[in-house]
């Protein structure tokens, strides 16, 4: 169901350039018809804003429970920033947060994490952009796993695109859930943002390659 909240981060994407329409190829290598770059946003008040929605679906999903959140590099890096900050500023959730150097760091306090240092029987959540094929969660969770014993319970992201997985069955998220045991929470999904398209004229034609791509690639 299309919510005003959802209609409203939809509007808050595109009038980012951060929600586009045209053909992209996935980190999957699909052609896809519409593709998220949060790399896009670049101001303070759209990185303030993008933390309250984040905020809003971590608190409405998991609330306090859970020790720490984790942004994976790069992208994750500002995501996680921001959520930490809004959940701080809008719910007086106060939580720690960490995220990965791509590359150890061999001087100074060394290793590959910066911020939040985990300990064993953490319960982590990670923040990330999307989910197209899952290949990045399967990196990110050796990353914390080499770290310490923790448990990720939830991954929260801007959308869930639905799309069939690697084994051609299931979606990203289903695998992430049956492969991990990773809840995954999408501020929206690609059903979505195809409902609010359906009521504009001027994205007909989008509308038609979005109906085409889910039809081959999505599974709801």
């Amino acid at each position: 169901m299309l919510t005003q909240a959802k209609r409203e981060f939809i509007e808050f994407m595109m009038g980012a350039d951060v929600l586009r329409f045209g053909e992209f190829k996935t980190k999957s290598g699909r052609m896809s018809p519409y593709f998220v770059n949060t790399g896009n946003y670049r101001t303070g008040s759209q990185i303030a804003a993008l933390g309250k929605f984040y905020a809003a679906c971590i608190r409405e999903n998991c609330g306090r429970d859970f020790t720490a959140m984790f942004g994976p590099a790069y992208k994750g890096i500002p995501l996680v920033t921001a959520a930490a900050a809004a959940l701080s500023s809008q719910f007086g959730i106060d939580k720690p947060y960490f995220f990965n150097r791509k590359e150890a760091k061999d001087h100074g306090e060394g290793g590959n994490l910066v911020g939040y240092q985990p300990k064993d029987g953490d319960k982590v959540i990670i923040i990330e952009d999307v989910i197209t094929a899952g290949t990045a969660v399967r990196e990110t969770v050796p990353v914390l796993k080499a770290a310490a014993d923790v448990q990720i319970t939830d991954m929260f992201i801007s959308v869930n695109r639905c799309e069939i997985g690697q084994e051609g069955q299931k979606t990203a998220v289903m695998e992430v859930k049956d492969e991990f045991g990773i809840e995954v929470h999408s501020i929206v999904t690609v059903r979505d943002i195809r409902e609010y398209l359906a009521d504009k004229p001027e994205y007909a034609t989008v509308l038609k390659n979005m109906d085409h791509y889910m039809e081959q690639y999505c599974l709801f």
